[in-house]
């Protein structure tokens, strides 16, 4: 990953991490926005068991002082400051010096499910939801803690903090214990007060754990230790902030200002936001609010289960390779074909909850071709957005970025799909750029309304011929979820 032009100016830089899944990426940029170098290091997801997937928090640790030092040897420049995001959820119990005591457990993760199966059924998760616009789900780390206070409470009990991906890393980076509003918000956060609802917290039977829960800044930040210094020749002092984590750190860099509009992330998670001025508790439960760093701005989050994980899985299943994508979704034909692409252990959690929600594939017959169900996946995708953002009220520009919008065809399905224009901007930085910006607002040193801070993208319009076999497609997806629901909410092995 070469650095563009112009980078041996002594303009001062800042840097973005994000944390994500599967890769930690870190982008240093100019003062104007433009970046000026891009590193990334693979992590590793395991599946534990099933419905179990877990990460080992030091090597996630390793690839961030990896990127962080490739980074400070391409662009020596000075650095005035660091932002850090990463995945949200999930759960990272560490000690009280940032230490994992136990491997972390993902968002993906479904081993709570009966907990939040018998929350539902005692109607604690409509309650949490009416008062916080918060529902939980599989992996989220209310549950989890709940499930590791049933069969692992040697482990809390050794645990510090039921930490956040980032909080850990910025933690080990600099020694401080806090959480942000936008982490924190799920599920035990009051999303007005930006108070934990020590109600709450009883009611699901974790008042005894409410230690663990690190406390709330608006904007956390320290400043680099000796040893991350040493680590990735970054100097001792440096100042290091705790961004809002992948989602809202996206929509920060996407430039997703206004009220109403939104961002679409297609990633391993198909996230759908709605930047709002109001925290709407009504209507169906799902999804989440989650706090920005203004006062007066919430984001109504529905982050689907159902992203470039579930292509991916169809895309081994015919034998294709991702960089096969373009030719395929040329090729094939959906017509008749419905996929509803619940290929997630934890089943679902946007637009609806059913965390034993499987996939289907309705439609096939001998004359079904290989890049057939690879389109209808893609376009089951789509679907599942536009039923998140429609339940997200969106009614602004909407913007798209992740590695599922770089290729042209299927952004140009989003976009059909969805019935309205789409911004998709290029690179897969948009997280590191958001949590740079959170480091510019605490830090200063550039300014982050200059232009370059917001590319413009590239505009999608929806292709008018299509879009009656659109809205027929959309229509049936909806009708399969319909019917599919009953048996999804039954308890039975799935």
């Amino acid at each position: 990953m070469n650095m563009v032009s112009g980078t041996t100016s002594r303009e001062p830089v800042v840097l973005g991490v994000d944390v994500g899944t599967t890769v930690t990426k870190a982008v240093a940029f100019g003062p104007d926005g433009a970046a000026l170098a891009r590193a990334a290091r693979p992590t590793v997801l395991d599946r534990a068991g099933p419905g179990r997937y877990e990460q080992d928090a030091d090597q996630v640790l390793e690839s961030v002082l990896a990127v962080l030092g490739e980074l400070r040897e391409r662009v020596p420049r000075p650095v005035t400051a660091l932002g850090v995001t990463g995945q949200g959820d999930g759960l990272w119990l560490v000690d009280a010096d940032g230490r994992p005591v136990r491997p972390a457990i993902s968002w993906l993760d479904a081993r709570s499910t009966p907990i939040l199966e018998q929350w539902a059924a005692d109607g604690l998760l409509e309650v949490a939801y009416r008062r916080t616009g918060n529902y939980p789900f599989p992996g989220a780390s209310g549950p989890l803690l709940a499930w590791l206070d049933a069969h692992e409470p040697a482990v809390l009990d050794r645990a510090a903090t039921a930490a956040y991906c980032k909080d850990m890393v910025v933690q080990r980076l600099t020694g401080l214990r806090a959480t942000d509003p936008s982490d924190a918000s799920a599920p035990f956060l009051d999303p007005r007060t930006r108070r934990y609802d020590e109600d709450l917290i009883a009611a699901c039977g974790l008042a005894h754990r409410r230690h663990l829960l690190a406390p709330v800044h608006d904007a956390p930040h320290a400043t680099l230790d000796a040893a991350a210094a040493e680590r990735t020749g970054l100097p001792v002092g440096l100042p290091v902030i705790a961004a809002p984590y992948d989602l809202p750190a996206s929509a920060w860099g996407a430039g997703v200002r206004s009220v109403g509009a939104g961002l679409l992330i297609v990633g391993t998670t198909l996230a759908c936001q709605v930047l709002r001025d109001e925290v709407d508790t009504t209507g169906e439960p799902c999804g989440l609010t989650l706090n920005t760093w203004q006062p007066d701005r919430w984001l109504r989050a529905l982050p689907a289960m159902v992203g470039t994980a579930a292509l991916d899985w169809v895309l081994r299943l015919v034998g294709a390779a991702v960089s096969d994508l373009p030719d395929l979704l040329a090729r094939g034909r959906a017509d008749g074909l419905t996929v509803l692409p619940f290929f997630a252990e934890a089943g679902e959690r946007a637009p609806f909850v059913a965390p034993r929600a499987r996939a289907r594939m309705d439609g096939l017959h001998l004359g079904t071709e290989p890049a057939d169900l690879v389109r209808a996946t893609c376009e089951a995708i789509a679907y599942s957005a536009r039923h998140c953002l429609t339940a997200a009220e969106l009614t602004g520009e909407l913007t798209a970025c992740g590695g599922g919008v770089g290729s042209a065809r299927w952004a140009q399905i989003f976009a059909d799909a969805l019935g309205r224009p789409v911004r998709v901007l290029a690179g897969e930085e948009i997280g590191a750029r958001g949590a740079a910006l959170a480091a510019l607002s605490v830090a200063g040193g550039a300014d982050p309304d200059a232009s370059g801070w917001y590319p413009p993208g590239q505009r999608y319009e929806p292709d008018g011929p299509a879009r009656d076999r659109y809205e027929a497609g959309y229509a049936r997806y909806l009708e399969h979820i319909t019917q599919a629901r009953p048996a999804w909410n039954r308890k039975v092995d799935a």
